[in-house]
């Protein structure tokens, strides 16, 4: 059983007026994420980041986007002044960079709240605290709230509040570059144990398991054509 949660910021509806669509919102995420987790493989080619984009953990939706996609995407961005392409004298393959902190004039403690809800979907500031870690380290959820606080404040707004949903106790924040907020709660199921995101944590999770699965195949197949050169 599901009920309707209001989606409209605790401050007033406001949006956006530059809206972005879903693999525009993933692609530009993952710009964020990897520049500061892999900063010496930054600017990203396009293999880079339609493997980002792909990733099947801390990714909700989990998405499949092709090269073609991806570079579509990738102009669009352009277009918006979000993305810049870089081509490197004596280098084959186009570079790209994320625009976010010179579009909308943000420090990386922004750039890191926003990129998790970017990449996570709705979420609570202890778990925004939790996922940013590695992109910038808050030393209290009541600095995550500060940020959530500045993001909803600007003009236009990039991030809002909802409404408590039944049975929390926490309010979740969402971005808003791409439109308005829908979110709908449900109700804790058999799967809410796996970790609180009940049937989409579920299919995340196989789909995890199915990618390792995978890899692991390959490893053994890739051992057992190295023993064989010593049989």
């Amino acid at each position: 059983m599901t009920n309707d949660v209001t989606g409209a910021p605790e401050n007033g509806a406001a949006t956006n007026a530059a809206v972005l669509d879903p693999h525009e919102i993933r692609v530009l995420a993952v710009l964020a994420e990897k520049e500061a987790l892999t900063p010496d493989n930054y600017p990203m080619s396009l293999n880079a980041i339609v493997n980002g984009c792909n990733q099947v953990s801390s990714r909700d939706p989990i998405m499949q986007l092709t090269d073609e996609v991806a570079q579509d995407t990738l102009q669009r961005l352009i277009e918006k002044k979000l993305v810049n392409a870089i081509s490197q004298a004596g280098a084959r393959v186009v570079k790209y960079e994320h625009r976010m902190r010179i579009k909308w004039t943000l420090e990386q403690d922004k750039v890191a709240v926003l990129s998790i809800l970017m990449l996570r979907g709705l979420q609570t500031a202890g778990e925004i605290r939790t996922r940013t870690g590695r992109l910038f380290e808050f030393k209290s959820v009541q600095d995550v709230e500060t940020v959530l606080q500045f993001l909803i404040d600007k003009y236009p707004p990039l991030v809002a509040r909802l409404e408590r949903a039944p049975g929390t106790k926490e309010p979740r924040y969402g971005h808003l570059l791409g439109g308005e907020i829908s979110a709908t709660y449900e109700a804790p199921s058999a799967g809410a144990g796996l970790g609180g995101g009940g049937a989409s944590r579920i299919g995340q999770l196989e789909a995890e398991v199915a990618a390792l699965r995978g890899e692991l195949e390959s490893l053994k197949a890739q051992f057992e054509a190295f023993r064989q050169q010593f049989q």
